[in-house]
């Protein structure tokens, strides 16, 4: 298939997600990156989009010709520009290589395909307010300054050299992969870090999901009457931000902040104390903007948003899987639910699950991940309540653990961590109808107790201090991306305390466990590493991992999937009964 169109800054956040709308669309696309393309082909490849009809290709905008090969193009139709310097804090000279400069660049080199149907470029909703002024890099900042520059002069070359051109003004839009802007704010309200409101009552900070962004810009070119227009392409239902952040506070159990503060004074405080950039602060209006032609062209071509508050509540789910954007996938489905009346993270099946797995002290869901990926039926992993992902919860893990379980059709295999084998062990005695069998990894119980410095309140600074390769140190973990979430975890309000209370918990009912493992009529394998044995003496079999530590679902995935897929196979009889 010869290629139609060309998208510039095809690897960035929206030029990625164009590429696969056109390409699902059976349009030809040339993507025009700066590197390899790989991360590129990578992501495509991970979205399940054919990529037969691709072509990448090398191309620098800043550059007069965009470096870009002379043969091959020709067959190009419609040109998007989706390529832009998006940060806060950047010299003025950056911003505008790309953001005019280049973009100029791009209507330059269009003007001369024989086949031109449309350029596309990208522009922002704010120039709805920008236009009443010449740009001010002192007073806006390097990007709003440029893109507001960049959007004059765009329009100026277009009428130049006679290109069709259509201007689409998003406002912030939100996806996976989608970590600034707003993604700022929701992420000190996830982290306890936003103690009030900025800006106050009637600040409007508009939102448009990036399926509906992709699939409008890909429209525009098909109709003849979006030629020499601009369109502001927002969601006239986004909440104004202090209801915004209140539905966001709920969903992912925080406390919303009370208090808000004006934008003048913002502008007057030292950065040190708002901890926001003064760039970010023209952003906080209460403007509306006209969507009306966006929302005709829309409907004539059968597009539709999805409801704005399911969609932040979707976004703030794809935010918190990757504690925005500075740790590791998490597997899907994910998402925060409610348990016992705790916002609870949750991945995995909820209803027919053949595992469920529990974490263990410090640690989330994340560390099942290399196991899970190896289990041969489906699993339901939580952070539990007041840890990882997770919001704090006011009652007991017996309490929590047994509403999760509620819903659960199957008799899954019940397998926990360290601290998390006390209310599984628990639940077992309660439950033993609902399980197929119960696996105690590192039960912390059969350890040797825990140090009197760790259960004291001396810990709590300690924890909240602790780098990520000194945690690793402690659990047996190797340095990397995983340890690195532990921490972010750890800064979270409230989390450290809570790990000294649960550790203290836990030291007092280390006889209580040891009776219930006795009595206990249901199958229970216990399994340990060869470095982290039980201090304890138990009547039950013990399985040993060679080479592993306190966390061998972590170091020694294979093994431990094994194990536990054996479980489940000789509990099978019991399971389907």
């Amino acid at each position: 298939m010869l290629s139609d169109s060309i998208v510039f800054g095809a690897g960035g956040f929206i030029g990625r997600s164009l590429v696969a709308e056109l390409l699902r669309g059976g349009r030809g696309v040339v993507a025009a990156v700066r590197g390899s393309g790989d991360g590129l082909t990578a992501w495509l490849d991970g979205q399940g989009v054919d990529r037969t009809a691709l072509a990448v290709v090398r191309a620098d905008i800043t550059a007069p010709g965009l470096g870009l090969p002379d043969e091959g193009l020709s067959g190009i139709r419609d040109v998007y520009n989706t390529a832009a310097r998006f940060a806060f804090g950047i010299a003025a000279a950056e911003a505008r290589a790309v953001n005019v400069t280049g973009a100029v660049h791009v209507v330059e080199w269009a003007a001369g395909l024989p086949r031109l149907r449309r350029v596309v470029h990208i522009s922002g909703y704010r120039m709805a307010a920008a236009h009443r002024r010449p740009p001010d890099y002192r007073r806006q900042g390097a990007y709003e300054a440029s893109k507001q520059e960049g959007d004059a002069a765009v329009r100026a070359a277009a009428r130049a050299l006679g290109v069709p051109l259509s201007i689409a003004n998003p406002s912030t839009v939100i996806g996976p992969g989608q970590y600034l802007g707003l993604a700022e704010v929701v992420a000190g309200l996830w982290r306890g870090r936003l103690p009030a409101l900025p800006g106050g009552p009637g600040i409007f900070l508009p939102v448009v999901t990036l399926d509906h962004f992709v699939g409008f810009l890909a429209a525009l070119p098909q109709d003849p009457g979006s030629a020499g227009r601009a369109y502001w392409v927002l969601d006239d239902a986004t909440p104004e931000l202090p209801a915004l952040v209140g539905l966001l506070a709920e969903h992912m159990g925080v406390r919303a902040p009370r208090r808000s503060v004006p934008v003048g004074v913002l502008r007057r405080l030292p950065r040190a104390i708002t901890r926001a950039d003064p760039e970010t602060l023209s952003f906080l209006s209460a403007d509306r903007y006209d969507t009306a032609p966006a929302r005709a062209l829309s409907a004539a071509h059968g597009l539709s948003m999805a409801p704005v508050r399911e969609a932040l509540r979707a976004w703030a789910d794809d935010l918190v899987a990757t504690r925005f954007g500075r740790s590791g996938r998490c597997p899907r489905p994910y998402g925060f639910h409610g348990v016992a009346g705790t916002r609870t993270w949750v991945t995995g099946e909820r209803r027919r699950p053949g595992y469920v797995l529990l974490h263990g002290l410090l640690l989330s869901a994340d560390a099942w991940a290399g196991t899970a990926d190896r289990l041969d039926a489906p699993v339901l992993a939580p952070d539990l309540p007041g840890f990882g992902r997770s919001g704090a919860s006011t009652g007991t893990l017996d309490d929590w653990l047994a509403d999760l379980l509620r819903p659960v059709e199957t008799r899954p295999v019940l397998v926990a961590h360290s601290l998390a084998c006390g209310p599984a062990l628990r639940y077992a005695a309660a439950h033993p109808d609902r399980l197929a069998a119960l696996v105690l990894i590192a039960p912390a119980f059969l350890q040797r107790p825990s140090a009197a410095l760790l259960r004291s309140p001396l810990a709590v600074p300690l924890l909240r201090a602790a780098p990520a390769a000194r945690l690793a140190r402690s659990l047996g973990l190797p340095e990397g991306p995983g340890p690195d979430a532990l921490t972010l975890d750890l800064r979270r309000a409230g989390a450290a305390r809570r790990v000294v209370a649960a550790v203290r918990d836990a030291h007092r009912r280390r006889a209580e466990l040891r009776r219930v493992l006795r009595e206990l009529r249901l199958p229970v394998e216990i399994v340990v590493g060869s470095a982290d044995a039980p201090a304890e003496p138990v009547d039950r079999p013990v399985t040993v991992i060679e080479a592993a530590g306190h966390c061998p679902q972590v170091t020694h995935p294979a093994a431990v999937a094994r194990l536990l897929t054996a479980c489940r196979d000789r509990a099978a009889p019991r399971a389907a009964s």
